[in-house]
């Protein structure tokens, strides 16, 4: 433990450096907070220096966060953001070659091992999540299927015929794929697969049985994002569900309150930041993730891990004064077994007060014609019970609600803009 702090605080040293000298944005940032080099005496001083947000990497948008000349970028990504520019991330060579490290670390994390074939069905292009993956399965040298997102019935013939061990996917599009083997009269159990690893959104324990029934693996987390490397930064490993490691010779995490900034204890609820200590291109300083977790223990080694992410703070709703995260509404949904784990909450302003409607999908037609209303009460009790809050559930039969190939979409606000 005390060597791995050792190691920490020498490459977090070194960024300091780093973004002092190459990011006019980190120089005027630290100079407003009164605090530079030399006031880094230990790992706990970081705590002085200011977060970055969002708001930072948008102002500087495309390149003026970047910390090497555009001549080393080797590579762009850009986040998918929902409001104003996306934020846009560099990689120099190195920065990709430890990326790969990571990956491969990840993959090693939960049995992947180069007799293997991962099928990626992460999207590749600006996304991160694609060839985030694929470099991490060639450095460990198995076998990638580069399918990318899309084209579900084309996932379902590869799988079929080329038999993967692994399968990589967001989880909602993972159950798209087990729904278009069904649809087509095929088991998803029968492709061969082993292991499920999904990342880029939240997702329920009831997901996960889900996921892990229809294919009949294991189905393990992953944690990253775009603006701290992307996939790679924690995971779930085999015999430790729940929680996932983070890779802190690369990544220094905190968990902090969400409104006031303050540390928060180990074990306590809050939102996740993290420094970066080895980037080149795109270093990040406190970068508040809006990410929900909480900070503990290692096991097995001296790295710390999180809880898997709850929700988003930035994608709280607040229903009638009662704070409301869709993970909570999914974690009810997805506990009623004639439901599906497909559903749409929509928000709507009647008069001065808001109304939550809770479109979900059953298992069968049958289900929803002939029980539709009583499973609906029954969820809405529920959700009152151990939300707070009142809804309307609305249950519809299989396949009414769109499906995505990627991130799924899970709520559509159509109060007026205030």
């Amino acid at each position: 433990m005390e060597a791995l702090r050792a190691h920490q605080f020498e490459r977090l040293k070194t960024t300091i450096a780093h973004v002092l000298d190459r990011v006019p944005r980190y120089r005027e940032k630290l100079t407003a907070a009164g605090v530079g080099l030399d006031d880094l005496t230990s790992l706990d001083d970081l705590v002085r220096f200011p977060f970055t947000t969002k708001d930072d990497l948008r102002a500087c948008y495309p390149f003026g966060m970047f910390a090497a000349p555009m001549e080393d970028i080797v590579r762009l990504h850009v986040s998918s953001g929902t409001t104003g520019k996306p934020t846009v991330v560099g990689y120099t060579a190195g920065d990709i070659d430890r990326w790969a490290d990571i990956m491969a670390r990840s993959l090693q994390a939960v049995g992947v091992g180069p007799a293997d074939l991962v099928h990626i069905a992460f999207g590749y292009g600006l996304f991160t999540g694609g060839l985030g993956w694929h470099y991490g399965v060639e450095r460990l040298g198995a076998t990638v299927i580069p399918a990318s997102g899309g084209f579900t019935d084309r996932q379902v013939d590869l799988m079929r015929d080329f038999r993967p061990t692994v399968l990589l996917a967001t989880p909602s599009y993972a159950l798209v794929i087990a729904d278009a083997f069904a649809a087509r009269g095929f088991d998803p159990a029968d492709c061969g697969l082993r292991t499920v690893i999904c990342g880029a959104e939240p997702w329920s324990e009831g997901m996960r049985a889900e996921i892990e029934a229809r294919f009949r693996v294991e189905a393990y987390d992953s944690y990253g994002l775009s603006e701290v490397i992307g996939p790679g930064v924690a995971q779930e490993r085999a015999g430790d569900k729940g929680a996932l490691t983070i890779f802190e010779d690369h990544f220094y995490p905190e968990v902090v309150d969400p409104e006031t900034g303050a540390i928060m204890p180990e074990g306590e609820p809050g939102e996740a930041v993290f420094t970066s200590l080895t980037k080149e291109g795109f270093p990040v300083i406190r970068y508040r993730t809006r990410d929900l977790t909480r900070l503990l223990p290692p096991v097995d080694g001296p790295m710390r891990r999180i809880a898997r992410v709850a929700g988003r703070s930035d994608d709280m709703l607040i229903i009638r004064g009662v704070n409301v995260f869709p993970s909570q509404i999914e974690a009810i949904l997805t506990g009623e077994p004639r439901l599906a784990p497909c559903y749409l909450l929509e928000i709507r302003r009647r008069g001065r007060l808001d109304e939550l409607t809770v479109k979900v999908e059953t298992r069968t037609v049958e289900a929803a014609e002939a029980n539709g209303g009583d499973i609906g009460r029954h969820a809405e009790r529920l959700i009152k019970d151990h939300v707070g809050v009142g809804a309307t559930v609305v249950v519809v039969p299989p396949g009414t609600i769109e499906r995505s190939q990627g991130k799924a979409r899970r709520v559509v606000d159509l109060r007026p803009a205030s």
